[in-house]
């Protein structure tokens, strides 16, 4: 890859990366959670800068309301429903066939999580719930992989490298009592903050894989790109009783953090996971009854008379959109799906 000098001729003319730091790009695996706002800018800058290996796995598909920020889908992609995970590997294979790209449709849980970190050097978060980051914060720590933070609201940013045995851990900051507050669907968001926070993500990715110890953040950054605000909180020791990176207890791995069902964030979709795997092709003619049916080589999509949509994924879960009440979700899915 790093033979192709034209294509990286002006990152490597860039210094503190040159050739040599080209050739670690572009012999490294990078990991990316989640395929939303976040993810598709990491995706796109990590693709463009020659990593050799860039893995994503995200469990949703593409919708209208993602056009506003998610930067690499297109309305195409909202018209056949396409799962964010394959969507964004089509368009990142036409900007770097040069590379390995890896899209994975799937809900990121206890079951795959040390999988999918399998061969990876560093995991950049473009999640948008503190459940999935607990999650990977505590794979990464107990695998000893570094882990890129990242989360965008409002006009609000928050960023962190956190590297086991150097560094605290996201738990160190923010605790499960404090994961609630804010999110995408209450206060809303705009693109800029999204942009600026998974640049930053990149950059840090880029010196830590290029080896540039020197010229880490060894810090907490949140801004407000509205508000004309910035912070840094510099990185102190890790909390004693830091369950993750000081106890080795990892919780989000040991208590089954993947629950079967799952309220998620800016969506007002409520996602049921009890079942190993659906046949879609058998589900579309079973829910043909139940409303508007729409089948993609990806998914079911139902559009009940009761006005909620039921979405069948292969991998055994449904989402039960228009509503955050789990219990109304639970009514629908027993109805016609079945418990």
């Amino acid at each position: 890859m790093v033979n192709d000098f034209q294509r990286y001729s002006r990152q490597m003319l860039f210094k503190p990366i040159g050739k040599t730091g080209q050739e670690k790009l572009g012999r490294a695996t990078v990991l990316i959670v989640g395929m939303g706002a976040l993810g598709t800018v990491l995706a796109s800058q990590l693709v463009r800068a020659g990593i050799g290996h860039v893995r994503f796995a995200d469990r949703d598909y593409v919708e209208k309301s993602n056009l506003q920020r998610q930067m690499l889908f297109d309305e195409e992609d909202v018209k056949k429903a396409l799962p964010k995970a394959v969507a964004a590997k089509e368009k990142l294979s036409k900007m770097n066939s040069e590379i390995e790209i890896e899209g994975i449709v799937c809900d990121v849980s206890t079951d795959n999580i040390e999988e999918l970190l399998q061969d990876v050097d560093i995991v950049v978060d473009g999640t948008d719930n503190f459940g999935t980051r607990f999650l990977i914060n505590d794979a990464c720590f107990k695998h000893n992989i570094p882990y890129v933070y990242g989360g965008a609201v409002s006009s609000r940013g928050m960023t962190a490298l956190f590297i086991p045995g150097q560094t605290p851990c996201l738990r160190c900051f923010i605790s499960h009592d404090e994961n609630a507050g804010d999110t995408c669907d209450t206060v809303g968001v705009i693109a800029p903050v999204v942009d600026i926070v998974a640049s930053y993500q990149v950059v840090e990715v880029l010196k830590y894989l290029v080896e540039d110890e020197k010229n880490r953040r060894n810090s907490l950054m949140t801004f407000d790109v509205w508000n004309n605000y910035s912070y840094n909180m510099k990185f102190s020791k890790p909390k004693k009783d830091c369950p993750t990176c000081q106890l080795h207890q990892y919780p989000a791995l040991e208590n089954n953090g993947n629950r079967a069902v799952t309220s998620l964030c800016g969506r007002e979709t409520v996602q049921i996971k009890v079942r190993e795997s659906f046949n879609i092709d058998d589900w579309a003619k079973k829910l043909s009854t139940a409303g508007k049916v729409k089948k993609t080589p990806f998914l079911v999509k139902v559009e009940l008379e009761e006005g909620e949509r039921l979405v069948v994924f292969p991998d055994g879960r449904v989402l039960v959109q228009g509503t955050e009440d789990i219990g109304r979700a639970r009514s629908l899915y027993a109805r016609y799906i079945g418990m």
